[in-house]
């Protein structure tokens, strides 16, 4: 009885570790992909604060907001992510864009698409960045706006390659309109992801 005991006790001992490395793993897999979908809802959410703009195509949204935010807030790998199934849930037929513009494939590959196709860079860009500084407010600013720059570069990139615009039309309808919205974008992100990291640092 000494024996079987024995042999019983070895095989939990034995097993018990690998059970709990499984447990742990299917559970922080449940809270990233928990982290995606919700993520991806809030960039839809914002996406529905919209407002066109009677000289460009390019509507005025809360996008850019959502996607540096969650860039600060997350890791890299979960920002391309979130940012991923966000297309794919618009590509798919979902009402995530925009509702100023064509919706699924054509939204994505349409003149505005480049600025839909830079978030999935943006995010985890502005992640990787983020987990490298002192993470201050400061430098949550320099930060958020360079992703803001890169999603203007992008957008208006792929618009000007659609429409065939001269450089300086380009700007007048798909830069200078949107940089003052960007920097309350920015400003509002970086103070969050700060205060966010502030806490964490006193719970710590």
């Amino acid at each position: 009885m000494n024996r079987s005991f024995e042999a019983t006790r070895r095989v939990v001992l034995t097993t018990a570790p690998t059970t709990m490395t499984e447990a742990g793993l299917a559970a922080t897999m449940l809270r990233g992909a928990g982290v995606v979908l919700v993520g991806s809802a809030l960039v839809a959410v914002c996406a529905h604060v919209s407002v066109p703009l009677w000289f460009t195509p390019v509507p005025v949204t809360l996008q850019p907001f959502a996607v540096v935010l969650l860039g600060l807030l997350l890791n890299p790998r979960l920002a391309f992510a979130t940012m991923a199934a966000y297309l794919a849930e618009g590509t798919a037929g979902l009402p995530v864009f925009t509702p100023h513009g064509l919706g699924g494939v054509a939204q994505l590959l349409g003149p505005t698409g480049g600025y839909l196709l830079s978030y999935p860079v943006v995010a985890p860009l502005v992640s990787a960045w983020w987990h490298r500084s002192s993470r201050t407010f400061s430098r949550g600013l320099m930060i958020a706006g360079a992703g803001s720059l890169v999603t203007l570069a992008m957008g208006a990139t792929w618009l000007g390659i659609w429409h065939r615009m001269n450089p300086s039309v380009l700007m007048s309808e798909a830069v200078l309109p949107f940089l003052p919205g960007d920097v309350l974008k920015v400003v509002a992100a970086a103070g969050m992801a700060a205060g966010a990291e502030r806490w964490k640092r006193q719970q710590g």
